[in-house]
């Protein structure tokens, strides 16, 4: 199969489960993967930002890595974060990734006190080279503080194919997937940004999206009908949902309403965000439980899979 083929549609981007004293809570990598795998999600990727994989040790990841792995079993593929700031250290977390079984790699390029294009070239095809799975780009300025070009992205695919694979998210979005794909029309193109941007991302010639939500299954059925080439029924799902997708992707809170999210459909055991974190005011809790309430996400639609066939009622391709 190939990159492209395999790397399209919806990635969820998992959290990282904690105890309430904040150690690794292992027993909810088992719940967390048997949910992900029946909301029909493409694949899933774990150590990303929204998994706080700053705030784990190498031990740690490898236990994520490898829970996550054994509880999906072969089920759908699992892409794992492998951004650092030192090239070796990230080319050593993809060699253990792709030896514990991962499907795909993703990395961010690394803080640079003057980051240029050859650089950050080598930091990537120094990755690529290093193992024989795709690399997924990701292009976040947000976090990582450093913008790359559609000509560089586009020359990393030329140089390596397997890290044609981009997980979009430089704002604005949509102009920058259409410019990418028509520079390289070859290149894999992922949006991200708690698909805010989801519809505008696909006209402009994305492939899927890989970002955190609470209600993946929401995403599969948007992106299912949009390659149907049913885009009114892709704008009247988005549309229905687009709340509680600008509300879970607030900045500073996002990731501990989705924590919240995730524990009330019982894919985790405990919303806890390993410390140093601000924990979610009281009213952020209240707007959540009306948000949920309004939209009827509440009761047996929070079940994992409870969803799809509702947002799905008929067959679609895709």
């Amino acid at each position: 199969m190939s990159s492209k083929r395999a790397m399209g549609g919806v990635w969820n981007i998992v959290p990282t489960p904690f105890l309430p004293d904040g150690a690794l809570d292992e027993a909810s990598l088992t719940t967390l993967a048997e949910f992900i795998v029946a909301t029909g999600v493409t694949g899933m990727t774990v150590l990303g930002v929204l998994g706080e994989a700053a705030k784990l040790g190498d031990d740690e990841r490898a236990r994520v890595v490898d829970g996550i792995l054994d509880a999906t079993a072969g089920r759908i593929p699992v892409c794992v974060g492998v951004s650092h700031a030192s090239t070796g250290r990230a080319v050593a977390y993809a060699r253990e990734a792709e030896r514990a079984g991962a499907h795909s790699v993703m990395l961010a390029p690394p803080p640079l006190a003057r980051p240029t294009d050859a650089a950050l070239s080598r930091h990537y095809l120094s990755v690529a080279e290093a193992i024989s799975i795709p690399v997924v780009v990701q292009d976040h300025p947000a976090s990582s503080g450093v913008l790359m070009t559609v000509e560089l992205l586009a020359a990393l695919f030329a140089d390596a194919p397997k890290a044609g694979i981009v997980k979009l998210e430089d704002e604005p979005s949509p102009p920058k997937v259409r410019k990418l794909r028509e520079l390289a029309p070859g290149v894999t193109i992922l949006g991200g940004l708690g698909a805010g941007m989801l519809l505008e991302e696909l006209a402009a010639g994305a492939d899927g999206t890989m970002t955190g939500f609470g209600f993946p299954e929401v995403l599969v059925a948007i992106v299912r009908r949009w390659f149907a080439g049913d885009a009114d029924g892709a704008a009247q799902l988005f549309d229905r949902f687009a709340t509680l997708i600008r509300f879970e992707n607030q900045p500073f809170a996002n990731l501990g309403i989705r924590k919240q999210v995730y524990q009330r459909r019982g894919a985790i055991a405990h919303a806890t965000v390993r410390q140093p974190a601000v924990p979610l005011a009281s009213v952020t809790v209240e707007a959540l439980d009306w948000l949920l309430r309004r939209l009827g996400l509440d009761g047996p639609t929070l079940a994992p899979g409870a969803l799809l066939p509702q947002l799905l009622p008929h067959p679609v391709a895709g």
